[in-house]
């Protein structure tokens, strides 16, 4: 594969419209680069699937993005994703950064005055071995209560706010008590970045009781790093970043989850990727 353009795009992608909160903090970050936004709708949701299957879906999209719309550098906007696939497809693209994501436990840890955090994620990001080793690198004085939040995503995938409502209340609610005290969860690690687009619903149910950490500011601050170390930021012309979106199902839902969480009314190309 020959070195990217400076001028080329960014990849990103997601089982479905999660990668989106990923995608508003690199906007922020990046707004003079183009970026390639892959929603992988018809094949999710990703969190309730085995590794075998989440990586075969990793490796057709990035095939895609890398050698198709040639991107310079591939956004893994997708926890369970990277737990699969990050390690095998930087083996493969020797030449091309590729930037995953994890769940953001070292920074809540950090601000943790009581030593309990708790980690809502889907079940294939916290069965992974990924996350096995992120958690064994966090203090032994920490302890992390792990809840899996089958449903979650794909509620919001389908914007049921009721449902949406319902299950985050029952997630919160399975992590035990939730406060500043001794023995209670004073933080929250959202593990997934379909539940940062919801983080107000979170927000509001937490009432100020813990806080609340996900990681897509992070992937930016990194994305830019990565580029410009090889010198491929794109060059500054204020006004001149673009998003192509592309979705393998319904274009419908990635259309509207864009004209709201991104404030982008852009078309959505349907796109066919077998595995």
């Amino acid at each position: 594969m020959a070195e990217p353009l400076a001028t080329a795009p960014i990849g990103v992608f997601d089982s479905g419209i999660g990668g989106l909160s990923v995608l508003q903090a690199l906007l922020q970050a990046l707004p003079e680069e183009h970026f390639v936004y892959l929603a992988d709708a018809g094949y999710a949701p990703y969190g309730e699937q085995d590794q075998a299957q989440v990586l075969r879906r990793a490796e057709a999209i990035a095939r895609y993005l890398l050698e198709t719309q040639q991107v310079k550098a591939l956004v893994l906007a997708c926890n369970t994703a990277t737990a699969a696939a990050v390690g095998p497809l930087r083996e493969r693209y020797l030449r091309v950064p590729i930037i995953g994501i994890e769940p953001a436990l070292k920074p809540a840890a950090a601000l943790s005055r009581t030593g309990h955090i708790g980690v809502l994620a889907t079940r294939g990001t916290l069965q992974s071995e990924k996350f096995a080793a992120l958690l064994a690198r966090q203090s032994p004085n920490t302890h992390f209560v792990l809840q899996p939040c089958d449903g979650l995503a794909a509620a919001i995938e389908q914007d049921d706010t009721a449902t949406v409502a319902r299950l985050a209340a029952h997630y919160l609610n399975a992590l035990g008590p939730l406060g500043h005290r001794d023995a209670e969860v004073d933080a929250v690690v959202l593990g997934c970045t379909h539940y940062a687009l919801v983080g107000e619903v979170f927000r509001s149910l937490l009432a100020g009781r813990c806080s609340l950490h996900e990681a897509g500011i992070p992937v930016a601050r990194r994305a830019r790093q990565v580029l410009a170390e090889r010198g491929w930021l794109c060059p500054a012309q204020p006004g001149a970043g673009s998003i192509q979106l592309l979705s393998t199902g319904d274009p419908a839902l990635l259309h509207k989850a864009a004209k709201r969480w991104l404030c982008q009314a852009a078309d959505v190309q349907s796109l066919a990727l077998a595995s």
